[in-house]
Parts: structure tokens; sequence; C-alpha cells
């Protein structure tokens, strides 16, 4: 299994429209094949910098998801509220405690 972690920057204006699309989205990600977990977090002094974590059981699932239509419907959206270049890492993970 291995983690994939976006840092993406918005327009303070853009939040709630990104916000409301994530609602809209998230379960038809979740429900990806080899998806595993779907995590949203926001910056505690940056409101306008999030993180996506999402854990995919191989990383061609991963890529999968990145060629499919629910991919492009949700990038189409998301990129336009951008006001910076996101990053993105793909991570594995090594330990986690409970």
């Amino acid at each position: 299994m291995f983690v994939r972690i976006v840092k993406m920057s918005f327009h303070e204006e853009n939040i709630p429209a990104f916000l409301e699309n994530f609602e809209l989205m998230k379960q038809k990600i979740r429900n990806s094949p080899g998806n595993r977990l779907l995590e949203l977090y926001q910056d505690k002094s940056i409101p306008g910098i999030f993180f996506t974590y999402s854990y995919w059981e191989t990383e061609q699932d991963l890529e999968n998801y990145r060629q499919s239509e629910l991919f492009y419907d949700v990038w189409q959206f998301t990129k336009k509220l951008f006001n910076d270049k996101p990053e993105a890492w793909s991570v594995d993970k090594l330990v986690s405690l409970k």
C-alpha cells in the first residue's frame, strides 16, 4: 500500500466551491478500485492550503484512477480554483500506530 499526498493552494474566495465539489465527489473517489482511504486536510494558519491523502493498494490503481473520466472531471473543475501550482508525492507507508 502506498499513499498519495497532494498539496493544493486556493484563492480564498474559491474555497467554498472546492469544498462543495469535494463533498460531491469524495465517495466516488473513495470507491475507485484500489482506493483504501481518502482524507482532506486544511492548513491551520493558511486557510487556502489543503492536502489530500489517499491510500492505494497499488501504483497501478492510482494510475487507473488518474486516467479515469472521474479524475478528469474532478481535476478540470479543481484546477480552475488554484492560486499556485499543486504539488504531489507518492510515498510508501512504513509505520502506522493506532
